[in-house]
């Protein structure tokens, strides 16, 4: 059971979901789960099972609790009858037990769209191998989006934006967490900015590299396709922490720990102008 559970819970963190997973790592007395149980849960579903009853939905509430927080933690059950708490969670059960579950949750790692797969691409493709992340490529040019040339990518997409679009929805995109628009055709970025914003509800984040006037241009062109501020105010153009890089290897230095930070949660200095 052990392997399905962690099987599950990987075959949703591909899909981009964060995953909350129960243990139970303790047990005295009579109780319905055994250490070695897990169970799973996402904002939607949930698989396997710590022993079922009282005690299933109480580890089944906090591990939603803690999707919500993103902390962990370890708690200890108490499955008498009329339980005072005292070793534990009280749980109104005859079985008569006690024992411990570890919870945590787990983030999907990174996955990003390279939306143009040329030197900058390359070079943030180079740079994610080490780190463990996924990348994917989407290029109209067939020999930018070749297997020979991306060999440890996800994805290989030769496609216009309008065709790569039409295949894509709101759930099917959330398996990327990033979607970097690096065309080298600025009406393709475009054309792809505003299709994604109507599909996206917060995964993927899309990145566009560009100047100021590139994306004031976009800007007007999303708020005449009905995008609203809000929504255009969440893509980071330009992408990257201020360093400033200037060749793709310094680009993609930068773009990275700007996702770096993002997952860890800390503000680092931007180099966007419309902080």
């Amino acid at each position: 059971m052990t392997q399905r559970v962690l099987e599950w819970a990987t075959a949703r963190l591909r899909e981009g979901e964060s995953v909350a997973l129960a243990s139970v790592i303790t047990s005295q007395g009579s109780v319905p789960g055994k250490p070695g149980a897990h169970m799973a849960v996402t904002e939607s579903e949930v698989y396997g099972t710590v022993g079922g009853a009282g005690l299933e939905l109480k580890v089944m509430n906090h591990l939603r609790e803690i999707l919500e927080t993103n902390e962990g933690r370890i708690e200890t059950y108490q499955l008498q009858k009329e339980a005072s708490g005292t070793a534990g969670t009280p749980l109104n059960s005859l079985c008569g037990g006690v024992l411990t579950v570890a919870m945590e949750v787990i983030q999907p790692m990174p996955h990003i769209l390279l939306a143009g797969g040329g030197h900058c691409a390359q070079a943030i493709a180079d740079l994610s191998a080490p780190l463990g992340w996924s990348v994917s490529v989407l290029d109209t040019r067939p020999e930018y989006a070749a297997e020979e040339l991306w060999p440890d990518a996800e994805e290989c997409i030769a496609s216009q934006p309008e065709e790569f679009l039409a295949r894509e929805t709101t759930e099917s995109l959330a398996r990327f967490s990033h979607i970097l628009l690096l065309g080298h055709d600025w009406i393709i970025d475009e054309t792809l900015l505003i299709g994604l914003l109507e599909r996206t509800e917060g995964r993927p984040r899309i990145g566009c590299i560009g100047s100021r006037s590139k994306w004031q241009a976009f800007e007007k062109s999303g708020l005449d396709s009905g995008i609203s501020q809000e929504t255009l105010d969440t893509v980071i153009c330009p992408i990257g922490v201020n360093i400033g890089a200037e060749s793709p290897q310094e680009i993609a230095v930068a773009v990275l720990a700007q996702i770096i930070a993002e997952v860890k949660g800390v503000e680092p200095a931007s180099a966007s102008w419309r902080e």
